[in-house]
């Protein structure tokens, strides 16, 4: 009983907030709730509630995340041209933030680059990386090239407040859905897998979540185009 009145008042929080004005940024929602949030998150890890931490997460994104939109800032490519805007990619999008200094499962990247080359045509491909040239260039060769890889570099960014409030609100490695107008259709966070995990299960569950989260942008994508009676 205790746990379903949580998840009332939760879900109510969250949605007052995200609801006030229509087309929020993703910045914004996550100024307004990310406080409170982290505050109850920090709660349920020292006491090694995980379900808890996992439920806040989801409730989070779920009430208040999902629905909102992307912010448009400038970054920069680390092959090609020297910048590119996130409102420049006209397909949706999988955008996964990440930081040099994490570690992916064996089958993580592998895994990543086998959907870009498959869906190459439908969706694009984002790794962000919060972190300098110099450390993203021993990570960026991994990636297939159908995949965008970028990176921001937070003490050499004009778009500052907004780069600090997303590089440090939910963490990485975390994976982003958006849709052609960079809407917000889910989060997610990474695999949790051993670091000794062998390959063949890396890359499965790797696959299968990134294929998920594929199916979610395929679909919604489709649900949007209007339906034609081919027999008139």
């Amino acid at each position: 009983m205790v746990k379903f009145l949580l998840f009332i008042f939760i879900s109510v929080t969250f949605s007052l907030n995200s609801q006030e004005l229509p087309e929020q940024n993703f910045s914004k929602i996550i100024s307004k709730n990310i406080r409170k949030y982290n505050k109850n998150v920090k709660s349920a890890y020292r006491i090694k509630d995980y379900n808890r931490a996992q439920f806040l997460f989801d409730s989070l994104v779920k009430y208040a995340i999902n629905g909102s939109y992307f912010d448009d800032f400038t970054v920069k490519k680390f092959k090609g041209r020297k910048s590119i805007a996130f409102n420049e990619f006209k397909k949706p999008i999988f955008l996964m933030t990440y930081a040099s200094w994490c570690t992916p499962g064996s089958g993580e990247i592998p895994a990543l680059n086998e959907v870009a080359k498959r869906f190459k045509n439908e969706i694009d491909f984002v790794v962000l990386f919060w972190d300098k040239r110099s450390s993203v260039r021993r990570v960026a060769k991994d990636y297939e090239r159908n995949i965008n890889v970028l990176y921001v570099d937070e003490l050499d960014n004009k778009n500052s407040h907004i780069i600090r409030t997303l590089k440090h609100s939910l963490g990485f490695p975390t994976s982003f859905f958006l849709d052609k107008e960079k809407k917000i259709l889910d989060v997610r966070r990474g695999v949790i897998l051993p670091y000794n995990e062998v390959y063949s299960v890396s890359f499965s569950l790797n696959y299968e979540s990134f294929r998920n989260g594929i199916s979610l942008l395929l679909n919604y994508d489709d649900a949007k185009e209007p339906i034609v009676d081919s027999h008139n």
